[in-house]
Formats: structure tokens, sequence, C-alpha cells
């Protein structure tokens, strides 16, 4: 696209980035609503406790997918044996939950079948509601080895991204069309005879329902809703059942819809069919968007698992772990993210410690998160900078950050366990998250201390038979190690469920079920009032909700704006930088042009970096998957208004492509 000009005027809106300064001393509050002071850390942990403890019953954790796996097994557990509680989340319920709901109930695991390393040895790659080069660009540099390499690589969203560039074929279907295009691919492998049939009778289950359900998706059908041709359907279908070896990677357009987890289960079903599973090269897997999305997990910092991810509901697994921590374990799941939102609306959710999570911006109609926060009776925020969601705290508690400042471990999207070590000392009087969490339990009758990071590693170990063989030395002297690593004298296969493979049915276990998912269209419908449909998604120069990120001056920064494709700009009158008015049926926000030629009519794109200057999550509907509690941030009905007069400061660098 070449330089447009911007027209001049004389009312501009000054959008200089809002900077965030480290936290060096904890904060409080003298009265609910009034002004922060600098307090002692003795004072700031009291009134911690007081608040907290006041609340036993009516309690919530959110835990920190960017902090060390050492961190999240104290918080999860601190939430579990001093409160008494299952409520404790993270921000995998706002992006990656469906994938770990989807891969449970096919797998009985929550983890991508498959490491970084297979993408660059396989022949078919499926990029499918992913735009990995500006999320995941390291995961994209395996990608573009596997292209050097020979492989083959379809990219299916709604745009045509920066990943779609690289891919030999880009099916760009309408948003919230995924399990029609899926069911069309099944069914077209299905009557060409292409399905691995051996695999499919001795590894899978429900496969006559499955053949059912996907009976009526004719290409000509699928056609229609999702807006793809025939022939490339056709295509996709024949590529990747004939491939020898296939991989199928997906994130946020899979999993951020009110159908997440069916959309996810969607996928699997043809990786069943085809027997792309299991074996080296060929596997399923979710990118993940934070460092330690995965580990914190696998920590047990979700409502339904203990570490090591196993399930709360089983009898023996409660006893483990009530012996080793010497408490009681409450034996039904508990409130996520997504219910605790809920339980605060109600009351029945009255406090809430919150540890490097920002709800606040990043949670879908941001608006009335917000709302809900300011009702709780009392709210713990810990982390490095005063974000919103700190700014609402009755309690804030300067904490380390977890990538240079503390030791430990963290769980990267293959699974692989490396070492994090400290290099710099915090600022002021910061401290580490472990022993400002083991503080507060002190405070509140549990004298916890744990010696040091590796102490907390050793005592998850004892628990997690997926962990068992990862010691500190191993870890360091492998560069990393995939669970599962019961063993601590070898290493398993880097690629899980080979035993699918297996002809032995013994050997073989559990079998993996297809899962029979239908279509259901985006709740936020567009209409004449709310005509263009936008989906939200993340850029390569930024990080989620800005706070890290967004406060460093950088040649690449844009800040927030809305793109549209050139033919809506034409029809709305509207050019590059002109400011314009974004509206749902929840929230109104204003932002400068782009225009993108990778977007079809009636679809925009705009992300959740720049939420002090555009906070997109206000148009976002709060619909959510009802198994795993996700929001459906890609799918909003909106309407765009002109507003005379308007223009932002386009840099050099945003006014080309």
């Amino acid at each position: 696209m070449r330089e447009r000009s911007v027209k001049s005027s004389a009312r501009r809106r000054d959008r200089t980035p809002k900077t965030y300064a480290r936290l060096e001393h904890p904060l409080v509050r003298d009265e609910k609503g009034g002004p922060f002071r600098q307090a002692t850390w003795d004072e700031a942990l009291d009134r911690a406790a007081e608040g907290l403890g006041a609340a036993r019953g009516a309690f919530g954790m959110f835990s920190c997918a960017r902090a060390t796996n050492e961190m999240n097994y104290v918080a999860q557990k601190f939430a579990r044996v001093v409160m008494g509680t299952n409520n404790v989340d993270s921000c995998n319920r706002t992006c990656h939950a469906p994938s770990v709901a989807g891969l449970s109930a096919a797998f009985g695991s929550g983890g991508g079948t498959s490491s970084y390393g297979e993408v660059e040895h396989t022949d078919l790659i499926v990029m499918w509601g992913s735009n990995a080069r500006f999320a995941h660009p390291i995961f994209f540099q395996h990608v573009l080895k596997g292209i050097r390499n020979g492989a083959r690589m379809y990219a299916v969203d709604p745009r045509r991204t920066s990943t779609a560039e690289w891919a030999e074929s880009w099916m760009g279907l309408n948003v919230g069309t995924d399990i029609p295009l899926a069911h069309a691919v099944g069914r077209e492998i299905i009557h060409a005879g292409l399905h691995n049939k051996a695999f499919v009778e001795q590894a899978t289950t429900g496969f006559d329902e499955y053949a059912a359900e996907v009976e009526p998706w004719t290409l000509t059908v699928a056609e229609k809703v999702t807006g793809v041709p025939a022939a490339a359907i056709r295509d996709l279908a024949h590529a990747y059942a004939r491939a020898e070896r296939a991989q199928l990677c997906w994130t946020l357009g899979i999993t951020e819809h009110h159908n997440g987890t069916d959309n996810v289960r969607a996928l699997i079903n043809l990786s069943l069919l085809t027997g792309h599973v299991g074996r080296f090269g060929s596997g399923v897997q979710p990118l993940r968007g934070q460092n330690n999305v995965q580990g914190g997990g696998d920590m047990g910092a979700i409502p339904n698992r203990l570490p090591g991810f196993q399930d709360i509901l089983e009898p023996g697994v409660r006893r483990k772990f009530e012996t080793a921590w010497d408490t009681v374990i409450q034996p039904h799941y508990g409130l996520n993210l997504t219910d605790m939102f809920e339980a605060m609306e109600t009351g029945d959710l009255r406090a809430v410690y919150c540890i490097g999570e920002n709800p606040a911006q990043s949670e879908a109609d941001s608006e009335q998160a917000v709302t809900r926060m300011k009702a709780l009776d009392f709210l713990v925020v810990q982390d490095i900078f005063l974000t919103k969601t700190a700014e609402l705290a009755d309690v804030v508690l300067p904490a380390t950050a977890a990538w240079c400042e503390t030791d430990g471990t963290s769980t990267n999207s293959e699974r692989r366990v490396q070492r994090v070590r400290k290099a710099l000392d915090p600022p002021g009087e910061a401290r580490e998250d472990i022993d400002i969490i083991c503080d507060l339990a002190t405070r509140l009758g549990h004298p916890w201390k744990f010696a040091d990071a590796e102490t907390v590693w050793n005592e998850l170990r004892s628990l997690s038979p997926d962990h068992y063989g990862m010691t500190y030395d191993r870890l360091a002297e492998h560069h990393g190690i995939q669970w599962p690593c019961p063993d601590t004298e070898r290493i398993e296969p880097t690629y899980l469920h080979g035993r699918l493979w297996e002809a032995d049915p013994a050997k073989r276990g559990r079998l993996a079920p297809f899962g029979i998912v239908k279509h259901d269209p985006p709740v936020d419908l567009t209409d004449d009032q709310y005509p263009i449909r936008l989906t939200t998604g993340r850029r390569l120069d930024s990080y989620n909700t800005g706070v890290q990120s967004g406060s460093f001056a950088s040649p690449l920064r844009r800040g927030e704006y809305l793109e549209l494709c050139p033919e809506d700009a034409e029809l709305y009158g509207v050019e590059v930088g002109e400011e314009v008015q974004i509206s749902s049926r929840r929230g109104t926000v204003r932002a400068p042009v782009w225009i993108d030629p990778g977007l079809r009519p009636g679809l925009a794109f705009m992300t959740m970096h720049f939420p002090d200057e555009v906070d997109t999550n206000q148009l976002t509907i709060e619909a959510n998957c009802p198994i795993a509690g996700t929001a459906e941030f890609k799918a909003s009905a909106i309407r765009i208004d002109k507003l005379p007069g308007y223009v932002t400061e386009m840099s050099a660098t945003a006014a080309r492509s």
C-alpha cells in the first residue's frame, strides 16, 4: 500500500503512551477508594492478611502465566491450603482454556502433542486461526525451516495475515465458521476413502457418530457458510489426508469463541481421522501466547486440576496431596476466572488475590469487569507495575520480574520445562513472589518457608509423576526437558500419545474419542445498525495489554488503530490516520484508521495492546464457552461513525506498509 496523505485539522488527540514505573514499595489505602500511600512491608502484609482472612469461603485467586512454575505452585497451594478453596485461575482462561479442555477430552492430557523441532521435519503444516509470524515469532522460525525443507503450508484465517503470505494456500473463512470448514474437510476425507481406517479402528471411538455429524457438510454447503471455495476445501482435505506427516497448529482464532472447545475438538477430529497424532512429525499444537501459560496450568493454578494436571475429583489424587500438605482439599471444582467475575456480581466472591494479571484491561466487556472488581470487599494485587487492576486494589505488593530477577522454571508450548536464572536484583523494596505468598500464609496460620525455588520444585516433583524426573541438574544438562518425564534416568519421546499406535490393546490404553460438535454461529450478530464484524488479535510490536511493551519508545510502535479493507474505507469515506468512532452493543471507543488489503469487506481488526489509549475490550462481548469459560473476543458486531475534525498524527513508519 502506498503512502496516503492525512487531512490536517485544528483538533488533534494526544496519543502519547502511558508509561508504567516499576513498583518499588508496598502501597495501601486508609479507606476504600481513597488515595494510595507508601507502607512498610509489615503493614501491607498485615492489611492484606486481614482483608483476605475475612473472606474465607468467598475468595478467589488469579495466578500469573508469566511467573515461574514455582510461583504458580505456591500460589495454588495458598488458595487450597490457606484459603480452603479451588477458586484459582489465570489468563489461560482468556486464551487457551478451550485447548486444554479439548485436548484433555480427546487424549487425557492438556498439552500439545508435538515439539517445535518436529515442524521442521513434517510434510504439511496447517496454521488455523493463527498469525504465528506476529503472535509466535519464535515458533514461526521453525515453521520457516520446515518450509525450506519442503513442507507445504496452508493458512486458515479470516484475514490474509503476514503468516498467510508464506502459505501455499490461504483460506479466508468467515469469522465463526471453523466447525463447518473442519466438518467439510472431514467429510471429504471420508468420502474420498482417505481416512486412516486402521488407526481409526484401533485407536479411536465414535467414528460412526462423527461420520454422521459431518455428512451434511458437503463442499457446496460449506462454501456457502464459510466463504471458502469448494475447490480449496477439497484441496486442503486431500493434502492433509495424503501427507505422510502433518502438523495442525492453532491459537486464539480457534479458542476465543463462545464455542472454543468445540472448535478445538473439530480440529482434533481431523488428526484422529487421518492418524496425524502420536508419531514424530505429526500432531496437533496449540501455540501459547505467554511464556508460562502451559506451566501455570501444569502447576495446578486452575480450578479443576491439582499439580501435574491431576483431577481433583479423583479420591486417590486428593489423598496424596492432603497427606503431603496436611490439609483437606475440597472435593469439587472451583470457580474459573469467568465464574469468579460472575460471583463478584452476585456477592458470592468478596475478595481476590491477583498476582501478575491485569483483568481490568484483558477481560471481554472490560468496563463491566472494572465495575465488578470495584465492588469487591478487598483486592490485593501483587505485580511489577501499577496496572489498571492494581489501581483498583486495597493493597499493592511490589514483586520481582520473573524473567530476570528470580530463579525457577517455566514451561513453553511444546511442554518443555526450562530453567530461569536470576540476573538482576529487583528495584527498591520489591520482593520475590514466593516469599510474599509465604509471609501472607504465615500471617493466616500456615507458617511456610521455602529455602529457594529448587525446594519448591522438588516438592512439586514428589507429587507430579510427569515432572518427577526433572531435577534442576537434569534440566540444565539437557537445556530443558519435555513432560512427561517420570524417570530420572531416561528422556521420553518428544511427541505424545505414541501408545495409540501400539498393536497390543493393553499397551494402547485409553482410546481417543471423536468429538461430536455442531456449528453455532457468533452470538453477536451483525445487522443494519452494527454491520461490521470486528475480530481482535495481536501484533508483532506489542505485548498483550501493553503494560510492559507500551512504555518504551520503538520505531515500530503505531499505537492502536482500526484496520479496514480498502473497499470499506472508501464506503465510509475515511482515510489513513482519520479518527473514527467505533461502537458495539456494549461500548464506544475512538481510534485512527489503518488500511489493510488483507481484510475482506465487512471485516475489521483491532488489538488489545493499547487499552490506555483505545480500550478495545469495551467493544468485545462476554459470551463464554460453557466448557472452558473463554469469551468470544473474535466476533463482535460494530458500526463506524465519522468524527468531523478529528485526525491523529501518524508516524512515517505508520504511513507506509
